[in-house]
């Protein structure tokens, strides 16, 4: 089992392409991936209120999440919750989370609402998810890419070229992820 563990924020799994990307890749055991049932509740409650997946999928989304990636769910970190600084207070959980299961990191799109200076005590970085993805790439290529894989052959209404796929990450916010796999289309 991997020894690298990351939180992965709410903002990081609203976005279906994303968060099944970010999930394959923790199939892959080069990290641990960990998120609470608050965590859960913030970016589903945001596509319920915007009506863009109906409430009997998203319970099933979130249960095969919690399935599929082992140990993911992080409990017992509510009383940390009020003894922490954060810009946005609303994001104390999330560190709290991360502070209870040692997380070594928090990915993030929200880099400001977890400034170094509140992290830095526990021993906690926050990463784009960008950079994140970047990493495991460059870390080990050939699992990531076939986790990738999966995941376009996945999309199937309609399906995607490795081109449509590669467009769809970008529109994700991942340039520099989207240059490195372009190294390695042919994987793809």
């Amino acid at each position: 089992m991997a020894r690298f563990s990351v939180i992965y924020d709410a903002c990081v799994l609203y976005p279906a392409p994303l968060r099944d990307c970010l999930l394959r890749l923790a199939l892959t055991d080069l990290f641990t991936a960990r998120w609470t049932d608050r965590i859960h509740e913030e970016w589903s409650g945001a596509l319920l209120r915007e009506g863009r997946i109906a409430g009997e999928k998203l319970m099933a989304v979130r249960d095969l999440m919690d399935a599929c990636v082992r140990d993911a769910k992080v409990t017992g970190y509510e009383s940390l919750i009020e003894g922490l600084e954060l810009p946005d207070p609303n994001d104390r959980h999330v560190l709290a989370a991360a502070i209870r299961c040692n997380a070594d990191a928090i990915v993030t799109f929200n880099l400001k609402d977890f400034p170094e200076s509140a992290l830095a005590a526990y021993g906690i970085d926050v990463i784009h998810p960008d950079d994140f993805i970047y990493y495991q790439v460059d870390m080990a290529p050939a699992r990531c890419c076939e986790a990738l894989r999966n995941q376009r052959l996945a999309l199937r209404n309609p399906p995607f070229s490795v081109d449509e796929f590669l467009a769809a990450l970008q529109k994700q916010q991942l340039p520099q992820t989207v240059s490195r796999l372009r190294e390695f289309r042919e994987f793809l």
